[in-house]
């Protein structure tokens, strides 16, 4: 046992840059985009660039927060520093569920994805030897996770890098594809929107969750070698990767072949490779969308057990460390609710199964609205009259309830969407059971 029950600072500025512009690039570029693109046309860069920018206004509300106390394990501490224990206890066991459940998602996922190769496999035994690869590494070495997931997000940073050099090229040197010369005029010949706008707001919905994960780099401050240079650092650098990865991806794609092309059930990734004559399309993105998947599931074990130790009173089974200075046991509990998704998935059908998985998504909205308010009460603390005022958010507290409309707005239209709505009313009924739970667990 660990004499300290202090976590190991052992990411470095590398880790820590990768772990964030991962957290900017999901499945949901690659595999949502194209539902997307059929929803909003051309004018999803807008709403991409939007969204993006409110992410990153809430990303800057917690990187000040996270320079304030460079000790707290996740940022649920600050939730119950300057909103309450009750708030803390509801948003900190949601914030876990979430990522318990997205991991599920994720491994259930990767079994899929590994049957294309071998269809004849049974898709458990992949899912199990991945769970239990990803956990032996988080529980024996932080940098071992930080390796992981460096390599995890180059392989995704690659594979868009590659699209956006390709659109380039065929543009510059007009190559003729399957569709026609490649034109820069092929983005807005056939209209800027699509369906006339009548699906223009469940667009913000789909880049919403395309941005899912993105405060990921907040778990990991507690374990950063240099907080004060790297969280900062890779926090601005966020805007930037919204506009190479996401806008430079998405105009790459429209450009190369009529937005008119792509299709809701297919990846557009393997629609542009095909087009352009790679008859490995199908196999390179789903190597890309299988890194992405392990990457979330990495996250998702790394998460869940600091959160399952910052969560536990003080020296309790689940609030110690192991010989590496890492939360084992918080760890090992989530890998086996992670695991027992191989049953789940045999007893239930895939409809409900993803239904819970939304449902978790929409969840992080309201996290993120705390988030908010926790920035904006540390603006009327002491704490921020009397402190060193470091890495300050532009436009303060003004920017946090802008960014807080924003996010009411998309929960809007999950709840009145028919697609989510039920999923949404089943995130309102579990933040409602939790707050009476918390009437007798908590004090105040």
């Amino acid at each position: 046992m660990a004499q300290t029950n202090k976590l190991s600072r052992t990411l470095s500025g590398r880790h820590i840059n990768m772990i964030a512009l991962g957290g900017t690039i999901g499945t949901g570029l690659f595999l949502g985009a194209g539902d997307s693109i059929q929803k909003a046309g051309p004018s999803i860069i807008l709403i991409y660039m939007i969204t993006g920018f409110f992410i990153f206004s809430m990303m800057r509300a917690l990187g000040e927060l996270l320079l304030t106390d460079q000790n707290q394990t996740v940022f649920i501490g600050f939730m119950k520093k300057y909103l309450g224990n009750r708030v803390g206890f509801v948003m900190g066991w949601t914030y876990w569920l979430g990522w318990i459940i997205i991991a599920m998602a994720e491994l259930t996922a990767i079994g899929k994805y590994m049957q294309f190769w071998l269809p004849q496999s049974p898709a458990w035994l992949w899912e199990l030897i991945f769970l239990v690869i990803l956990y032996s590494m988080n529980i024996f070495a932080v940098k071992a996770f930080g390796e992981t997931e460096f390599w995890f997000a180059l392989v995704k940073i690659i594979a868009i890098l590659s699209m956006i050099g390709i659109g380039i090229f065929m543009v510059v040197f007009h190559i003729h594809s399957e569709v026609g010369t490649t034109k820069l005029s092929t983005l807005w010949v056939h209209g800027l929107v699509a369906n006339h706008g009548n699906s223009i707001l469940s667009a913000f919905q789909m880049a919403f969750f395309a941005f899912l994960g993105v405060e990921f780099v907040g778990i990991t401050a507690a374990e950063t070698k240099n907080p004060l240079k790297t969280i900062p650092k890779s926090i601005n650098a966020i805007i930037i990767r919204i506009l190479i990865f996401y806008v430079g991806a998405l105009l790459a794609i429209m450009t190369i072949q009529p937005w008119t092309n792509y299709t809701a059930s297919m990846s557009p990734f393997v629609q542009v490779f095909s087009g352009i004559g790679i008859p490995a399309a199908a196999g390179i993105i789903n190597f890309v969308i299988l890194t992405a998947a392990a990457s979330s599931l990495n996250s998702a074990l790394f998460t869940t057990g600091r959160m399952i130790f910052s969560l536990s009173p003080k020296q309790s089974f689940f609030n110690r460390l192991n010989q590496h200075f890492i939360p084992m046991r918080g760890i090992t509990i989530s890998a086996i609710l992670v695991a027992s998704v191989i049953l789940v998935n045999m007893i239930f059908p895939k409809d409900a199964f993803g239904l819970v998985t939304a449902t978790a998504s929409a969840t992080f909205i309201i996290i993120y609205i705390f988030l908010l308010l926790t920035h904006i009460k540390y603006r009327h603390s002491q704490d921020f009259l009397n402190g060193g005022k470091k890495f300050l958010m532009p436009g303060g507290i003004f920017s946090s309830y802008l960014t807080i409309l924003f996010l009411l707005f998309v929960f809007l239209i999950l709840l009145f969407s028919n697609a989510t709505m039920l999923t949404t009313l089943l995130a309102v009924c579990w933040f409602l059971i939790l707050f009476t739970i918390s009437f007798v667990k908590i004090k105040k």
